[in-house]
């Protein structure tokens, strides 16, 4: 039995030495990222880069006049779908309210209102979704900084994002008390 033992220990103790060569080899390795302070580290108490450093981060342009009518339009596609959406509020709230059983015409009625009610608000949705794509775009341009085109296409966003979120709560909630 004993020397049974003694023949398989090199074959068992071969992965283990063989792992400490391989992880040793990766310790010889200096390609690691330095724990160094970064660039956008650098800043004063108040939150803004060092004053005279030569690590300040650059002021980025504000945003164009391009841009900022672009970003009008879309709130402007979103402010209308919205509209939209609200108009036609109450009468899907009145045919959820008079649905009566599940598919009887009352029902059906309801759920063509409630169709109807999600379809008015497709402009926002769109407008949602450019907005995102361009506030992604910016921050991935400025990583180190929210620069002001993206502080502009942020605030457009936010207010699209609330009538959006206001209209997916009334959705929901109609949907709900149908099913």
């Amino acid at each position: 039995m004993i020397r049974a033992s003694a023949r398989l220990a090199p074959v068992l103790l071969a992965p283990v030495f063989g792992g400490a060569v391989l992880l040793g080899g990766c310790a010889a390795s200096t390609d690691y990222p330095s724990l160094a302070v970064r660039q956008v580290e650098r800043v004063q108490g108040s939150g803004a880069p060092a004053a005279g450093s030569a690590d300040a981060i650059p002021t980025l342009p504000p945003a164009s006049a391009d841009l900022t009518t672009r970003l009008a339009g879309l709130v402007d596609v979103a402010r209308q779908a919205h509209g939209r959406f609200t108009s036609r509020q109450a009468a899907a709230e009145r045919a959820v309210a008079g649905a009566g059983a599940a598919r009887s015409d009352g029902w059906t009625n309801a759920e063509v209102a409630l169709s109807d009610l999600q379809t008015s608000r497709s402009g926002a949705l769109t407008a949602l979704a450019e907005l995102d794509g361009l506030y992604v775009d910016e921050r991935a341009a400025h990583p180190e900084q929210v620069s002001p085109a993206a502080a502009a296409i942020g605030a457009a966003r936010d207010q699209v994002d609330g009538w959006v979120s206001a209209e997916t709560a009334v959705i929901s909630r109609l949907d709900a008390r149908l099913r």
